[in-house]
């Protein structure tokens, strides 16, 4: 294993751990603070969210299993440069500096986005589960997920079956704050954006593009996920 792999390896272990230590931290607090009413009231909340993102085409749906099958592979990592794996992949990379953070209260007001797919900008008040969807919930929606620091990866569902499945595959190899999404109306085959929080207070809005799917796309994807994985202007777990 090279030293640069050796080094990301030991930054993901890390940041991972951090990550879960967070979560335990906050779990504990929330347990303390709240009563056995609390507690009711907490798994009526989850029940409900697991239910619209079965119903909205989430990871769990069949319609999610037909668009993203199972079954998939992807090579070993090799490439750990976003800049050299984007290159050998024949992607695009491009930044543009956020207009706004602010939100809609309603998924009927529509944001005319600068960029396809978007990266940042106006959006809904709530962000979509993260996962795999068969279905993509709405664009407004999306981009509050990249402004809590989220990945989304973005595919043309008329890519072959098995390739879709292998997307599906990366996906599940590293799934924390990361969202696998249907875009049938941009002119790539797959992308990917994010939204970093510099320079505050709106930050820039990260894309790449690819025209083909090839095997080097693995490698780009994984290292887009890593350079730009929760780094977003709101931060959340």
């Amino acid at each position: 294993m090279s030293h640069r792999k050796r080094q990301k390896e030991a930054l993901r272990r890390e940041r991972e751990e951090r990550e879960r230590q967070a979560r335990e931290a906050q779990q504990r607090k929330r347990m303390v603070g709240f009563g056995a009413a609390g507690l009711l009231v907490i798994a009526a909340v989850v029940v409900l969210v697991i239910v619209a993102a079965g119903g909205g085409g989430g990871g769990s749906d069949a319609a999610a299993e037909s668009v993203l099958p199972d079954g998939g592979s992807v090579p070993e990592q090799k490439e750990f440069d976003l800049n050299t794996a984007a290159e050998a992949a024949g992607c695009k990379l491009s930044s543009e500096r956020a207009k706004s953070r602010q939100h809609t209260r309603s998924l009927s007001q529509r944001i005319n986005y600068d960029t396809n797919p978007p990266t940042s900008g106006r959006h809904y008040q709530e962000p979509a589960p993260d996962g795999a969807y068969g279905q993509a919930p709405q664009d407004e929606q999306l981009v509050h997920n990249l402004e809590h620091g989220r990945v989304i990866i973005w595919f043309k569902p008329s890519l072959s079956k098995d390739r879709r499945a292998d997307l599906k595959a990366l996906f599940d190899e590293d799934s924390y704050q990361m969202l696998l999404v249907p875009r049938p109306n941009m002119p790539y085959q797959v992308a990917a954006s994010a939204w970093n929080r510099d320079p505050v207070p709106n930050g820039t809005g990260r894309l790449m593009t690819c025209k083909r799917m090839t095997p080097e796309i693995f490698d780009a994807l994984r290292a887009f996920r890593d350079e730009h994985r929760s780094n977003g202007p709101e931060p959340v777990p």
